[in-house]
């Protein structure tokens, strides 16, 4: 699915979300990742919904974000409630949805300046 015509300047963005890839910017990537406006983590090692543990929580932490979008891949998959208690004993939000919807969500959010973070789970 096509996201963008436009090219927004100033942030990080999706471009298309298909099937097993998404294209950030003018990058297309194949496997998990984490992506905030100003930066890009490649290759994040989380490959289905139950591995979304404490590690992984703190990779998100490094991002410094107000919400976190995690898309769980075609469908949407609920990860293991100890690593959402996490986020959340912290004050920072959790939104889980497909990663079509986390796509779209991001662009409008990170658009509008919100510091988001989107976790995208691939299975590549």
């Amino acid at each position: 699915m096509q996201l963008s015509q436009e090219l927004p300047e100033g942030y990080l963005y999706f471009r298309r979300c298909g099937a097993g890839t998404v294209t950030i910017v003018d990058r297309e990537l194949t496997r998990s990742f984490l992506l905030a406006p100003d930066t890009l983590v490649e290759d994040w090692p989380v490959r289905a919904a139950s591995q979304f543990d404490l590690a992984a929580v703190d990779a998100l932490l490094a991002l410094a974000p107000e919400l976190v979008l995690l898309g769980t891949g075609e469908r949407q998959v609920f990860p293991p409630r100890e690593a959402q208690a996490a986020l959340l004993q912290r004050r920072i939000g959790l939104e889980i949805m497909d990663n079509a919807a986390m796509c779209r969500t991001y662009n409008l959010l990170a658009g509008e300046g919100r510091r988001v973070v989107a976790a995208g789970i691939l299975e590549g």
